[in-house]
């Protein structure tokens, strides 16, 4: 099999914009990272494990070029500190443990520097998912299927039969492959130049490698792993106030640059304790990825309204398991209420005849301490410890109901 990741560039862009906060604020923090596949029925061969293997063997040995970092070096936010430090960065493969001993036949763990490992999760999960399904199907006939599903795709933008506004395709985690996904950002940024009589427009891409190749926008700021980290992964710190240490850093960094808020590590309802006035108007906006996006939207206006900020100057960006027609549905909601965004990730980059993987690679420790994600969805967290989720609910708890805001 031909190497997968042929570019560092090829990651999201909130990986780079955590990166160099990670480098000027958290340089000294470590972490370990676990591999999960949800997908109950299925399996991983040894032989795809070799080939999974092989592949980021491969990865590891990507640098990036004079040209790559001169195309970071245009990104507002990215200081030249940074980029320095790219020019010397290069992935360990030292720093991974894979196996087949899991119940699906794959098992992946990295541990290192926070800069380190937070880097490899996306190449290792878009290395997982290619290896899978050219190795299980008949790769030809996805390919095939993908093709003809992104042509419906199209047709549905093109005569408003849905509409949709500003979306970016977020599928490089879990794309059928980095030609499924090239094909579906160049042929759905196409349709931009086309003069089209429509209110969806593809702006961008999460995949900084492609927003290059094809001029879009590289779209992303924070992840779950932001919070997590910067608020659970110091002893000293209450884990139901990890919104508000993960805020603090991000502005110390940004100031108001690179804003859009991630609201559910802990539930929405614990972070909106933390994004008061000040959060509120220096953040551009916040992103939903679980619970039901209606109801998260209307609270999230009258939480702006409650501030005395308008929504209207705001972004709601949704992310959580999208296809079109659940985006037109929510846009039809608050297009005349906030600037409504839509970051799309499987059902643009992997929608095929054959169901998609449902993979994650999650931070699991930070400096020798249990971290945990508690979304607004049940099933979406990960932690090795039931212990600290129980104890981590608990600090919540307290903090909603007798704590200050």
């Amino acid at each position: 099999m031909d190497p997968i990741i042929t570019s560092l560039l090829e990651t999201d862009l909130y990986k780079f914009s955590m990166g160099q906060a990670i480098y000027h604020l958290f340089p000294s923090y470590t972490t370990t990272w676990t591999f999960r596949c949800r997908n109950k029925d299925v399996h991983f061969t040894p032989e795809m494990v070799a080939e999974i293997k092989r592949q980021i063997r491969l990865y590891c040995s990507l640098r990036f070029t004079e040209d790559e970092l001169s195309y970071l070096s245009g990104i507002t936010w990215l200081q030249p500190s940074y980029v320095d430090f790219l020019r010397l960065w290069r992935p360990n493969y030292s720093d991974f443990a894979i196996s087949e001993d899991a119940d699906c036949g794959l098992s992946i763990e990295t541990k290192g520097t926070w800069l380190n490992t937070s880097m490899y999760e996306i190449p290792t999960l878009a290395i997982v998912n290619e290896v899978y399904f050219r190795m299980h199907y008949d790769y030809d006939d996805l390919l095939k299927s993908f093709r003809r599903k992104l042509k419906e795709k199209k047709e549905l933008l093109q005569t408003d039969v849905l509409t949709i506004g500003n979306f970016s395709e977020f599928g490089l985690r879990r794309r059928l492959s980095a030609e499924a996904q090239d094909l579906a950002v160049r042929e759905l940024s196409e349709l931009n130049g086309k003069k089209l009589e429509t209110e969806s427009v593809c702006v961008g891409t999460s995949n900084v490698y492609l927003a290059k190749k094809y001029h879009l926008t590289p779209v992303g700021t924070m992840a779950h792993e932001w919070i997590m980290c910067v608020g659970q992964g110091n002893h000293k710190h209450n884990p139901a106030y990890s919104n508000w240490y993960a805020l603090d850093a991000w502005v110390r960094e940004y100031g108001v640059l690179n804003g859009i808020a991630l609201t559910d590590t802990l539930s929405t309802d614990c972070f909106l304790r933390d994004f008061q006035l000040t959060y509120a108007t220096l953040f551009s906006g916040v992103r939903q990825d679980s619970g039901d996006p209606i109801e998260w939207g209307k609270k999230i206006l009258a939480h702006y309204r409650s501030l005395g900020i308008d929504p209207k100057q705001k972004t709601l960006l949704f992310s959580d398991n999208l296809d079109f027609k659940r985006a037109d549905r929510i846009y039809r909601t608050f297009k005349d209420e906030a600037k409504v965004a839509f970051g799309i990730g499987t059902y643009i980059a992997n929608d095929t005849d054959a169901e998609p993987l449902n993979i994650v690679m999650k931070v699991t420790d930070c400096n020798g301490q249990d971290v945990a994600k508690l979304s607004d969805t049940d099933g979406k967290g990960m932690c090795k410890n039931p212990d600290y989720v129980h104890y981590l609910k608990r600090c919540i708890d307290w903090r909603m109901t007798h704590g200050e805001s």
